[in-house]
C-alpha cells in the first residue's frame, strides 16, 4: 500500500505543476495585464510594478520564479489589493469547505438512505417517487436551482433575507449544492444494491437463515457502498471548486468568488494561488478516496 500512496503522490505533483503550468501560460495570452486597467496610472508607474512582480520578464521565467516561491511557501501578495494571499485563501477556503462539506454530507445521508429504499421496493411506488425526483435533480445545474431558491425563498416569500453580509444564510446555497449529488448518490446505490442483492453470497447468508436486516445493512449496503466512496473523492473536490457560481448568487466570500473575482481583475498572482490551491485539494481528495476502499473492503489489492 505504501508503494501505491507513493506513486499517486507523484502523480499528483505531475499533474499539479502540468494544471498550474497551463493555467499560467494561459493566462499571459491574454492581452493586456493586471495594471492596465488603471486609467489614471502612468505608463512609468506600470512599468515599475511589473518590474516589483516580475512581469517585466519572459513568461517561462516568470512561471519559474513562481513555482520557487510557491515551493518556499510563499504564495505572494495580491496584485489588485496587496494583500498577502495566503491568509485570505485560507479564510475563504473555510467559508467554501463549509458549504461544500454540509452539502456532501447531507447529499450523501439522504441518498443512501433513498436509495436503499428504492432498492428494497424496487417497481413500486416509493421507488417510482424517487426515481422521478433523482431524474430531475440530476437533470438541473445547481446554479440554476440556487436562481430559482433566490426568486421564490427569498423575493417572492421573503422567508430570508437576500443579502445579509454580516449573518450569511447558508441554508439555500447548501440546498442549492447538494441537490444533484444527492439525486446522484441515490440512483447508484440502488444500482449498486439490487446487485449486491444478487449474489451469490447473499443467497448462501440467507439460506443458513442470517436476519435480514443483517443482511441489507451488514453484508449488501457495505459492499454497495464502494462505488458511492467512488464517487465520493471527486464529488468533494468538484463542489469546493465549483461553487463558484452558487457563491457569486448568494454573494457568499468563499474561494469560488475570490477566483471569480481575481479573473475579472486579471489578478495573477491569486488565480494562480487560487488554481494550486485547489488542484491540491483535488489530489488530496481522491488520494483519501482509494485509501477509504481498503477499509470499506479489505479485500482490495493496490498492488494489482
Amino acid at each position: 500500500m505504501s508503494k501505491y500512496i507513493l506513486k499517486r503522490v507523484i502523480l499528483a505533483i505531475v499533474s499539479i505543476v502540468i494544471v498550474s503550468a497551463i493555467t499560467f501560460f494561459a493566462m499571459n495570452l491574454i492581452p493586456g495585464g493586471p495594471f492596465n486597467k488603471e486609467k489614471a496610472v502612468s505608463p512609468q508607474v506600470i512599468e515599475e510594478l511589473n518590474k516589483r512582480y516580475n512581469l517585466d520578464k519572459p513568461v517561462p521565467q516568470q512561471y519559474v520564479l513562481y513555482m520557487q516561491n510557491i515551493l518556499k511557501g510563499d504564495w505572494g501578495v495580491s496584485l489588485n489589493n496587496g494583500r498577502p494571499i495566503w491568509p485570505d485563501i485560507t479564510s475563504r477556503f473555510a467559508v467554501s469547505a463549509k458549504l461544500g462539506f454540509s452539502a456532501v454530507f447531507i447529499a450523501t445521508i439522504i441518498g443512501v438512505i433513498l436509495g436503499s429504499i428504492a432498492a428494497l421496493m424496487r417497481n413500486r411506488w416509493p421507488d417510482r417517487i424517487i426515481v422521478f425526483f433523482t431524474t430531475l435533480g440530476t437533470a438541473m445545474p445547481s446554479f440554476v436551482l440556487a436562481t430559482l431558491l433566490l426568486l421564490v425563498i427569498c423575493l417572492q416569500l421573503g422567508w430570508i433575507p437576500v443579502f445579509d453580509a454580516d449573518n450569511p444564510n447558508y441554508i439555500l446555497p447548501i440546498i442549492a449544492l447538494s441537490v444533484y449529488p444527492m439525486a446522484y448518490i441515490t440512483r447508484l446505490t440502488k444500482t449498486s444494491m439490487l446487485d449486491a442483492l444478487n449474489q451469490d453470497y447473499i443467497r448462501t447468508a440467507k439460506a443458513k437463515g442470517v436476519a435480514r436486516s443483517k443482511l441489507i445493512f451488514v453484508h449488501a449496503l457495505r459492499n454497495a457502498l464502494i462505488p458511492v466512496v467512488t464517487y465520493l473523492g471527486p464529488e468533494i473536490a468538484y463542489i469546493l471548486t465549483g461553487s463558484m457560481v452558487v457563491e457569486s448568487i448568494f454573494t457568499i466570500g468563499g474561494l469560488g468568488s475570490a477566483f471569480v473575482t481575481s479573473i475579472n481583475n486579471r489578478d495573477y498572482t491569486m488565480i494562480m494561488a487560487v488554481t494550486i490551491f485547489l488542484a491540491i485539494l483535488m489530489v488530496v481528495a481522491n488520494l483519501l478516496t482509494d485509501i477509504a476502499y481498503k477499509f470499506i473492503d479489505p479485500r482490495i489489492d493496490f498492488n494489482n
